[in-house]
């Protein structure tokens, strides 16, 4: 049986699993993880599959692991990538397609290593609609001074809006931001977004497209 999106939004276990792992980072300071993320990482990497032509059970593939990606962080962030993987596998592994789920699976553990590297478009799509999601709606303490405190939050705050955007004629794909440098400068942005971005053009790269950056309207990358 093939692996389906809709399916998998329903799962009982993954949605407590994605609950569990949004308590715990919010808990411990970090950035939105939630339900949020994971809908938008699915959209993005559902909707980059089809812009640059791949099929429809790719874009399926693609949403799935984008929306599974982080529902590991409950168990442990640093390696939150294997739980996840592994997570996934016990749901899913006995009764749906073999080559499915170790896709997903692949993807999963694949999308928070330093040694990052790419064997499947799958990875590739939900490195990049992961890594490119900085926004205000990421940030969940409360208050200027609380932002202020750190450099993530103050990033996502200043973050007014990101967009992907795929030039299929170009072979490019563009992260749009719009960044209120009252908040933050847009070198703060690339110093703690640099390795981001590295993986972002290295994921376009094995996809065979070039990946760049407009920030307030200007071209960076």
């Amino acid at each position: 049986m093939k692996l389906d999106y809709q399916e998998v939004l329903k799962n009982k276990k993954v949605d407590e699993f994605i609950k569990q792992s949004a308590r715990v980072l919010k808990v411990e300071g970090y950035t939105e993880h939630g339900k949020r993320h994971c809908h938008l990482v699915a959209d993005r990497g559902s909707k980059l599959a089809k812009e640059i032509g791949l099929d429809a059970h790719m874009q399926e593939l693609g949403a799935i692991a984008g929306y599974c990606h982080d529902m590991g962080n409950f168990m442990g962030r640093t390696e939150h990538h294997y739980w996840g993987s592994l997570l996934f596998s016990q749901i899913y592994m006995d009764n749906y397609d073999a080559s499915d789920v170790t896709s997903v699976m692949q993807a999963i553990a694949n999308h928070d290593k330093g040694e990052m590297k790419f064997s499947s478009e799958v990875s590739a799509l939900v490195v990049i609609a992961d890594k490119s999601d900085v926004h205000r709606s990421r940030v969940t303490v409360k208050g200027m001074k609380r932002i202020n405190e750190d450099i993530h939050d103050k990033v996502n705050y200043a973050t007014t809006k990101s967009e992907l955007k795929v030039d299929k004629k170009k072979k490019k794909i563009k992260l749009i931001l719009q960044i209120d440098t009252k908040v933050v400068s847009i070198m703060e942005y690339f110093e703690i977004s640099m390795s981001r971005m590295a993986y972002c053009r290295r994921a376009a790269k094995y996809l065979g497209y070039k990946f760049g950056i407009e920030i307030n309207k200007i071209k960076l990358l």
